[in-house]
C-alpha cells in the first residue's frame, strides 16, 4: 500500500489472488477515490449512529470500506457491488460478529480498526486480521497470562522492553480469534510508516509468499509481502 493520502492499495491489481490484505490509516481510506461512506449498507449506517466519538466512528467506517476494497480485488467486482454481512457465531444473530460475504461462501473476511488505523483481509477459508498502534501496551500481565500461553508471556516479559513483544502476542491472538481457529498459519509484522503492528492469520493461498501466514498472498506496500515474523 502506498503511504500517500488517497492512495490506499493503488498498486498492481490482485483480482482472483489467493487473498488480499490491506493496512492503512483511517485518513488514507477516507481519502481513497473508490471509497466513500455511501457504500455502506443501511444496517451499517444505523450502527454508526450509536458511536458518539467522531474519531472512532471514522475508524469503523474506514475498516468497513477497506473490507470492500479487499473483496473487490479478490472478486473483480467494483466496491459498490460488494455486500458484506455479519453474523455472531455465539448468538447466531446478524448485524454483529464475524464478517462474511453472503455471495461468496468460499471466501473468509476479517477487519480491524484502532485509533486511526484500519486493516482488512479477504481470502479462501478462515482468515483473521488485527491491527494496533505501535505504542499500545496490552496488560496487565496477570490478565495476559489468562489469555495467552504462559511460556510466550514469560519469554516476552524476559526481554529488556517487554511491551512490543507482548503487543505482538496480543495481535496474534486476536487474528487467530477472528479466523475462528487456532491451527492456522499466522504472522505479525510492523508497519512503521503507519506506526502499526499487524497480525494476519489464514489457511489457504497460492504461491506461498515468504513469511506470510499459511501461504496467504497479501497486497501490502504495493504488493510486497510483510517481513517474516516482525
Amino acid at each position: 500500500m502506498s503511504s500517500g493520502p488517497g492512495r490506499v492499495g493503488t498498486g498492481p491489481g490482485r483480482v482472483g489472488a489467493a487473498a488480499v490484505a490491506l493496512v492503512a490509516t483511517t485518513a488514507e481510506v477516507l481519502a481513497h477515490p473508490e471509497l466513500d461512506e455511501g457504500l455502506l449498507a443501511p444496517w451499517e449506517r444505523h450502527r454508526l449512529t450509536g458511536i458518539r466519538v467522531p474519531s472512532r466512528r471514522d475508524d469503523v467506517v474506514a475498516a468497513r470500506l477497506l473490507l470492500r476494497l479487499c473483496a473487490s480485488r479478490v472478486t473483480g467486482l467494483p466496491p459498490r457491488d460488494v455486500t458484506p454481512a455479519q453474523r455472531c457465531p455465539g448468538c447466531g444473530r446478524d448485524g454483529h460478529g464475524r464478517p462474511y460475504l453472503p455471495d461468496r461462501p468460499g471466501l473468509g473476511a476479517s477487519l480491524s480498526h484502532a485509533d486511526g488505523l484500519a486493516a482488512a483481509v479477504v481470502g479462501p477459508g478462515p482468515v483473521g486480521i488485527d491491527v494496533e498502534p505501535l505504542t499500545r501496551r496490552p496488560g496487565p500481565v496477570s490478565v495476559l497470562r489468562r489469555l495467552l500461553p504462559h511460556d510466550e508471556v514469560d519469554a516476552a516479559c524476559a526481554e529488556p522492553d517487554p511491551g512490543p513483544a507482548l503487543l505482538r502476542l496480543w495481535v496474534r491472538r486476536e487474528a487467530l480469534f477472528k479466523a475462528g481457529r487456532d491451527d492456522v498459519g499466522v504472522t505479525t509484522w510492523t508497519d512503521r510508516d503507519r506506526a502499526a503492528v499487524v497480525a494476519l492469520a489464514g489457511t489457504d493461498g497460492a504461491d506461498g509468499a515468504d513469511g506470510v501466514a499459511g501461504g496467504l498472498l497479501p497486497s501490502l506496500s504495493l504488493g510486497q509481502a510483510p517481513p517474516s515474523g516482525r
